[in-house]
């Protein structure tokens, strides 16, 4: 335990050596974590209201305009005019998020034909169909780190199991799952998004499950080679001869040594992933409308390339979070390379 604890902190010192990686991971988490809450951040929706000796709370709880004095039964818009003159008629009292738009509002007060450049109210401008863009750019970069961190998860979960069973079972099991991942592997994953949407109707499940299919098996063959390695081990051999289980084998002796690809490809794993999502929705094969996505703004950039506002904004954002999570994946292999720990 004495061992494992002092590997853990000589790795974690070359980790934080690595002044750029490990920059990149401060700034990456506090977005994550500052960008989370979302909805209190980007809603035109208020955080609460005062009204008639009441706290309502608009941003958890749909209330209807007849609510403030109105004759609408429907939601209340409380960016019209009207209904804040009747808030405050009523010695009420609205707060608003920092942004007073989320990432579906369409706005239909624009002082120029949408897309509109930015202004006090849009401060990255608007999309072409009137939607704020920071609003947008800050709920895409939440929907795709958390995909690309789910995808990458499982599609690394999955390629262990699959890579440790193949390179210990060895045989016959592994011949054949070799010429399934062979098949596998060489089909076309644009062309099975593409026949799939067809007969689906695409969402993010879909796309999801679809790289989830392809996402493991890179890491499976890495697996497997450590654990055809690792097998032939004197300790791995010695608790076999002493009756230890195939699966206390697998997960204590096996395991915990051949990690190692699995760690420092994750960040890797993760950009790929986010890149695939962006990739599908900018060809228009991925979640379906209003979802906010980097890639569907960064088709729109592509179709107004006058709209600089949108083409600009997005491309930072996308080249930012790419580059942080490559300068995290230096770091965690220079920490986890034995040269470096040793």
């Amino acid at each position: 335990m004495g061992q494992t604890d002092s590997l853990l902190k000589r790795r974690w010192r070359v980790f934080k050596a690595h002044r750029r990686g490990y920059a990149s991971a401060i700034i990456l988490a506090s977005l994550f974590v500052a960008l989370l809450p979302a909805e209190l951040i980007c809603n035109n929706r208020p955080l609460f209201v005062s009204f008639g000796g009441r706290w309502l709370f608009p941003i958890v709880h749909s209330y209807a305009e007849t609510t403030f004095g109105g004759t609408f039964d429907t939601e209340a818009d409380y960016l019209d005019p009207a209904v804040l003159k009747m808030i405050a008629a009523g010695d009420g009292r609205v707060v608003f998020p920092p942004v007073t738009f989320d990432y579906a509002y369409i706005d239909t007060s624009l002082s120029h034909p949408a897309p509109s450049p930015p202004d006090s109210q849009h401060l990255l401008g608007t999309d072409d169909r009137g939607r704020d863009v920071l609003a947008r750019l800050i709920y895409g970069f939440r929907l795709s780190l958390i995909f690309g961190l789910l995808l990458a998860l499982f599609g690394s979960a999955v390629g262990v199991l699959i890579g440790a069973l193949q390179g210990y079972l060895g045989g016959t099991f592994d011949l054949l799952f070799q010429r399934l991942c062979e098949v596998w592997s060489s089909q076309n994953e644009l062309f099975l998004l593409i026949i799939l949407s067809s007969i689906f109707e695409p969402s993010l499940g879909l796309i999801f499950v679809l790289l989830s299919l392809f996402g493991w098996m890179g890491l499976a063959a890495y697996v497997r080679a450590e654990f055809l390695r690792m097998r032939q081990v004197e300790y791995v051999q010695a608790a076999v001869a002493m009756g230890s289980t195939r699966l206390r084998v697998i997960t204590k002796h096996i395991l915990p040594n051949a990690m190692m690809p699995v760690i420092t490809f994750f960040p890797f794993r993760l950009a790929e992933g986010i890149m695939g999502l962006t990739a599908l929705d900018f060809l228009s094969l991925g979640v379906p409308a209003p979802t906010p996505s980097l890639g569907e703004l960064l088709n729109q950039g592509k179709s107004n390339l006058t709209s600089w506002w949108i083409i600009t904004s997005v491309f930072v954002v996308i080249i930012t979070l790419i580059t942080l999570l490559n300068f995290i994946g230096e770091a965690v292999q220079k920490a986890f390379d034995p040269r470096a720990v040793g």
